[in-house]
Order: C-alpha cells, then sequence, then structure tokens
C-alpha cells in the first residue's frame, strides 16, 4: 500500500528513479483538521525500508500534527534550556526521522501545522535527506501578538491577534496556549511603518489591572511607577510575548549529514529555531523564514532563526528570507567546556558552563581539539581525544593520546577542532531581527556575501567567541564580508560590524581572529560605526561605502572605524558621504 512508481512525465527528472509513497495512501486527510501524524510515520518507515531512494509526498492542501501521536525523545539540546528551566530534556517531535538514508520529503507547496508545543521535524543519524516545497506553522503560536490601539499617560489599549488566546484573572492578564500559561517573559515591540522590531521591558507585568472591553480587545492601567514604561509606545506598533522557555526546537539535526532544506516555508518555530548538532554538509536555500501574510502575524521564531554547533563539512545557507525574530537570525559557534582538573600528564576533566548548554556529546574518540587561555581565548596547543567517560551531564573525563601541553591550567577551555564548519551565507535579506544578524565563530574557511540587512538593532555582524558567558567557540581565521548591503543597523553604542573578542584586555601580538577582510560593502548608517574591531590581525578594509547622518561626525571614512590591538591592517579605497 502507497508505493508507487512514477515516471518523468509525472514528477519530472528529479524523482525519475525513486519509490513515492504518499500520505494520504496512510490515512492523512488534507484540510479536514485531522491528525497526519501517524500517517507521516508510517509513509516515513515504509519509505526507509524500501531500501532505495525513497520520497515521501502529499497532495497539496493543510495537513495537521497534534501533539496526542507524536514521538517523545529525550535530546540535550545547545543553547536551549537549563535544568532548573526545563528539568525534562523530552522533545515532542511531529516529524521524526532516525537512522534514514536516501529520502526526499516533497510537499509540493503543502502547509504543515502543528498544535501545541512541538519539535516540528528531527533528524538523528539521518544521511541524504532532503525537504523540499513545504510550509511549516504553528495553529495557536507561542508568541503571542497584540496591537496597541490606544495609549494615555497610564493607560494601554489592546486588539488581541486571533491566533492569541489569553483570559484575565486577578486584574492580571495571562496568555494560554495548550499547557501552556504565562504572564511574564520576553516582549518585543514591531514598528510597521519602519518594518522593525525592538525589545521592550514587558508591560503587562508593569500593569496595574487588565479588563476586557470586548473580545480580543483590553485595557491596560498603571501606577505611577508603571505608567513611564510608556513611553515611546504608539498606536498601530505589534506587542510580542513569550515566556523564554526553550523546551523545544524548530527543526533538529544531529549526528546528520548531507540534508538539503530548499524551498521550505518556516513560519512560526518555538523554542530555538533549526538547531544543526554535530551534523555535517547542511544546505539551507530558497527558505522563507517570516510569517504567512495570510495570517496577519509578525513573529516567525521564538529565539533564533537559524543556529548551529558543532558542525562540520561546509554550512550553505543562500537566497532566503528572515523576517520577524525574537533573537539573532544566524548564529554558528562550537563550545568550550572549562578544565576543572588535570588528573594526569593526559587525563583532564572538562565542564560545560553555560546554563543552558550541556549533556549532549561534545567529543568523540579521535577528535581533535584545542586548549585555549581562559583569559587570552589564544591557542595553547592542540591533542587527540582517545577516549571519553561521562561523569554527569555537565562532567567529562577525557583521555588524551599524548600529554596536554604544559601551558594548560584549570580554568582554561577546550574546544573541539574536527567539528568546525565552513561557512556560506549569500544572497539573503534580514529584517525585524531585535539584535544581531549574523553570528559566526568557526576557525574555517566563511564567506558573507550580498546579503541584505535592514535596521538590526545591534550588529548586523557580530563575531566574538567566549569563555565567560556562553562559552560560544572558535577563532576566527579566514572570514570575507563583501558585497553586502547594512541599512540602519546598530546605533552609537553598537556598531554594524563588530570583532570583539570576550577577552579583558586585547592584545595586538595575542590575536584572537585574523585574516578577517571587509570589501565593498555598502552602510547606511545614522550613528553606527561601520566596524569595531579588538585583538585582530590581517584585518582588511577595502573599497567599501558608508553614507553616514551629517551629525554623525564622521569627516572621512576612517572615522567610522574603531580598531583596538589590531595588527596588519589594511584600510584603504573607501569612499564617505555625508547626507
Amino acid at each position: 500500500m502507497g508505493v508507487h512508481k512514477i515516471g518523468e512525465e509525472t514528477v519530472g527528472p528529479l524523482y525519475a528513479d525513486r519509490l513515492v509513497f504518499r500520505l494520504e495512501d496512510y490515512g492523512a486527510r488534507p484540510d479536514s483538521g485531522t491528525d497526519a501524524t501517524v500517517a507521516m510515520r508510517s509513509a516515513i518507515a515504509a519509505a526507509a525500508a524500501a531500501g532505495r531512494p525513497a520520497l515521501v509526498a502529499c497532495g497539496p492542501g493543510r495537513y495537521d500534527f497534534y501533539p496526542a501521536e507524536a514521538t517523545r525523545a529525550p535530546y540535550f539540546i545547545t543553547n536551549t534550556a537549563s535544568e532548573a528551566e526545563n528539568p525534562d530534556i523530552a522533545k515532542t517531535i511531529g516529524i521524526y526521522l532516525k537512522d534514514v538514508r536516501d529520502l526526499t520529503i516533497d510537499g509540493g507547496g503543502a502547509l504543515f501545522v502543528f498544535h501545541g508545543k512541538q519539535t516540528m521535524l528531527a533528524l538523528d543519524g539521518c544521511e541524504r535527506i532532503a525537504i523540499r516545497r513545504l510550509r511549516f506553522d504553528y495553529a495557536a503560536p507561542t508568541v503571542t501578538e497584540a496591537k496597541v490601539t490606544g495609549v494615555g499617560a497610564d493607560w494601554l489599549t489592546l486588539e488581541v491577534h486571533y491566533d492569541s488566546r489569553y483570559e484575565i484573572d486577578g486584574g492580571k492578564l495571562y496568555w494560554t496556549g495548550d499547557g501552556w500559561r504565562f504572564c511574564d517573559g520576553p516582549m518585543q515591540a514591531f514598528d510597521p511603518v519602519r518594518d522593525t522590531t525592538w525589545r521592550i521591558d514587558n508591560l503587562l507585568e508593569a500593569a496595574s489591572s487588565a479588563k476586557e472591553e470586548g473580545p480580543g480587545r483590553v485595557l491596560l492601567r498603571f501606577d505611577a511607577a508603571g505608567a513611564g514604561m510608556l513611553s515611546g509606545i504608539e498606536p498601530g506598533f505589534v506587542l510580542q510575548c513569550r515566556d523564554g522557555i526553550r523546551d523545544q526546537v524548530g527543526v533538529f539535526l544531529l549526528h546528520s549529514r548531507d540534508v538539503t532544506m530548499e524551498e521550505v516555508g518556516l513560519h512560526f518555530m518555538h523554542g530555538l529555531g533549526v538547531v544543526g548538532q554535530y551534523s555535517e554538509r547542511l544546505t539551507f536555500s530558497r527558505l522563507t523564514l517570516a510569517p504567512r501574510p495570510e495570517t496577519g502575524r509578525t513573529v516567525a521564531a521564538f529565539a533564533d532563526f537559524i543556529h548551529m554547533m558543532g558542525c562540520k563539512g561546509t554550512i550553505s545557507i543562500t537566497d532566503s528570507r528572515f523576517s520577524g525574530a525574537h533573537d539573532d537570525a544566524i548564529n554558528v559557534h562550537g563550545t568550550y567546556l572549562r578544565i576543572e582538573d588535570r588528573l594526569a600528564p593526559d587525563r583532564i576533566r572538562v565542564r560545560f558552563m553555560h546554563p543552558q548548554s550541556y549533556g549532549f556529546q561534545a567529543f568523540r574518540a579521535g577528535d581533535e581539539i584545542e586548549f585555549a587561555g581562559a583569559r587570552t581565548l589564544t591557542a595553547l596547543g592542540l591533542g587527540t581525544v582517545a577516549a571519553v567517560e561521562r561523569l554527569s551531564e555537565r562532567l567529562l573525563e577525557l583521555t588524551l593520546e599524548e600529554p596536554a601541553p604544559e601551558a594548560v591550567g584549570e580554568g582554561d577551555v577546550v574546544e573541539n577542532v574536527t567539528w568546525t564548519p565552513e561557512v556560506h551565507i549569500a544572497g539573503n535579506r534580514f529584517a525585524r531581527i531585535p539584535t544581531r544578524g549574523i553570528l559566526l565563530t568557526s576557525r574555517r574557511r566563511a564567506v558573507i556575501e550580498n546579503n541584505t540587512f535592514e535596521r538590526m538593532r545591534m550588529s548586523a555582524v557580530w563575531i566574538e567567541g567566549d569563555a565567560s558567558s556562553w562559552f560560544e567557540s572558535g577563532p576566527v581565521r579566514d572570514l570575507t564580508i563583501r558585497g553586502n548591503r547594512f541599512v540602519e543597523c546598530g546605533d552609537a553604542d553598537c556598531p554594524v560590524i563588530a570583532i570583539v573578542p570576550a577577552i579583558p584586555e586585547a592584545d595586538a601580538e595575542r590575536p584572537v581572529h585574523r585574516d578577517i577582510r571587509l570589501t565593498d560593502n555598502r552602510f547606511e548608517t545614522r550613528d553606527a560605526l561601520a566596524l569595531e574591531a579588538h585583538g585582530t590581525r590581517g584585518l582588511a578594509f577595502v573599497g567599501n561605502e558608508i553614507r553616514a547622518a551629517t551629525a554623525a561626525g564622521f569627516g572621512k571614512p576612517e572615522h567610522a572605524i574603531r580598531l583596538t590591538a589590531c595588527a596588519e591592517t589594511d584600510i584603504r579605497d573607501n569612499r564617505l558621504y555625508l547626507e
């Protein structure tokens, strides 16, 4: 049942050699509101058992996925939630591929709608998987939305979006959903006129009372202490609110290789977005990471859009649109673990440090590692892992094939060098991002080219690396940023491009990053510096165009650049236009 051999005259040459498994043959009914979870699971199982390249396909329309029949599986996922925030690491997974090879899921433009809190798609131990021509969304997003319809000295009226549910209890407005309810948490404001989003204090928490004035219409009142928070809030703004607990992710790619997502719409993702973890050769092309226009919503992601940690091979992100996140658009990094003890010349005990990153398999036998000084982030030497013993969810004991360098001491950090990727990010548009556009720390070749960044509230490109906060690892050693357009990104305190390793004091003799080239970019800035860089060797800023407000005080291109403890710089042929 459900097996079809389809020739070129039906599906074209792309799938001519594949067995085709249709969701409808396994019980899925489009546009019916019935649960397609079991049908999808059955079709995937049949395709995986076919022993040859296969296609899971479906007809047009909407398919619903409910949590009751979803897979529950435990996973430690980077940058998500601490033990205190979310003690249960089990994920509710709508579409689950485990150890599957040579499979394509092509929806032909179909819409998959998920209910409750779910990780919509997870791949674990998979190879040669393609996800094409599909749209993913939530029935009731966990980021709620309400439009400001009026503002007074001590009051605010809201029109709640029809996809956001609420109740008023004890004079407080609470957001509700399937299995969740909250009042406090991060809030953002969206200005549709300037198409920009930024973080604000939570007005619901500050309100002294909430009253329903009609279906979907709420009046908030504020006492003298809270009324000051209304400054700058205008009718027409949309307030976006979430509880901040990243208990699921949008898409999870673990221990998988040669994965492609092409012509996919990701219109809402709960928790962290698309997460790649210890996977290799990942391709994202022509994605739409933005709300579906017909919903009238303004949010598409609870946190980051794409987050890659500990991957290798090439990560390619091209020709996509990123609009409406609650955190960064793209983040690519590794993870530093802190050295707790030198047990023997060839044995060290290491610890996961950040509360929201722990428990995952950070090292395997045969992995190459690099030791770095905690205060300088500069390399202290290399090593190779011979064996790994898991002492707890946060503590590991590493046995090395050779003694660790003598200079390595307690408090220093170690990074898995084997699992570091090349990166290509090109032809994308970034908008409605409240924080940074791209965060990138990888020692391998990276190119950021021909993208447009519109009104990032912080830096459009952020190159850091730290062993004191998030412990996101990676010295940058070969990065090209070229042909991009930066429109009103950053501010007087936040440069458009920041190369700012988190160390107490930058040292040109011991640079953290090197060989970073910025060429042929266009900066349209109000008062933000085009570039700030610390502790970088081999930095080039050549042939760029800077258009700035006269009030910014830039007299020549060099005034839009701030360098600290940088060596071997090449700054030339840049053009400044004051407007």
